[in-house]
This record gives structure tokens, sequence and C-alpha cells, in this order.
């Protein structure tokens, strides 16, 4: 396992979309590795494989003791609002507040290629909404008001 460096705002990488993980391998279990001891070393809630520089639909969020592993997934279905103050690795320094849904409802393959689902609610919902953005080549950046110099102790997202 290693770190990985962080692709930061600017880097053209941050607005591809990433593509689907034809083959789960070794390489894919390296990258899921690597990915959770960057965010760890960040002290991230998620990080999406573009953040570190791989244009793959993989991305990871660890919250409460709990590592969701995310391949190819896709948001099922979603309801409700809520705002919240989001700030991103890949963009720092800064924050701004947005919508989300407050609930979403998520099909991912873990690590093995087995199909699951992912519900969460607030700050679940966020943060997957957040990371599933960043395989589409989306920031928060492009979805907030309020763009402001980030105070960490207001911020509750990647």
């Amino acid at each position: 396992m290693a770190l990985r460096s962080i692709r930061t705002y600017g880097d053209e990488i941050l607005r591809k979309k990433a593509k689907d993980v034809k083959k789960i391998n070794e390489g894919t279990f390296k990258l899921l590795d690597d990915m959770l001891d960057t965010l760890r070393d960040r002290n991230g809630l998620g990080l999406a494989a573009p953040q570190v520089g791989v244009l793959r639909r993989i991305a990871i969020i660890e919250m409460e003791e709990n590592l969701y592993e995310m391949i190819n997934p896709k948001i099922v279905s979603e309801y409700g609002e809520q705002r919240r103050n989001e700030a991103c690795l890949s963009v720092p320094g800064k924050c701004g507040d947005l919508e989300r849904p407050a609930h979403v409802k998520v099909e991912a393959l873990d690590r093995n290629g087995v199909m699951y689902t992912l519900e969460g609610d607030d700050l679940l919902a966020a943060a997957i909404c957040h990371e599933l953005d960043h395989l589409d080549g989306v920031l928060f950046l492009d979805r907030a008001d309020n763009i402001r110099d980030n105070d960490a102790a207001t911020v509750e997202t990647d």
C-alpha cells in the first residue's frame, strides 16, 4: 500500500468522465488500498479514483468506522433534499454550500465483484453524491454557492 498524490483543481483529469472497470484484478485491489491509505493520511471522508489520477469508476467512503468501496456505482434512487457545506481534497482551501438528496440508493460492485446495494441518508448520502460526481468530472464548485475560504471546523465531506 502507498500514498498517492491527489490531483487538484485545474488538473484536467478532474473534468473527465471515468470509465467503467471491466475486470477486477490485483491492480484494482492495489488502487483501493492506496486510496484508503491516501484518504486516511489526508483525514478525508471520501475519495474517487480520478482524484488520484486514475480514470476508473471507483470511489471509497469511510465514516463511522465503516468503509464503503464502490466499483462502477450507479445511483438507482434518491429523494428529499438537504443543504450542506462541502469541501474537497482536490479543491484545497475552499468550501461552499449546496443542495444534495437527503437519501440515496446506490448499486455497486465490491472488491470481489459482487453487486451490492448501499443506502445512505444525510452525510452519507451527500458523500456518495460528491464522490459519484467526481466520476463524471463534476466538482462541488460546479454545484455550490457561497464559495469561500475553508474553515476546516465546518466542513462535512471529502
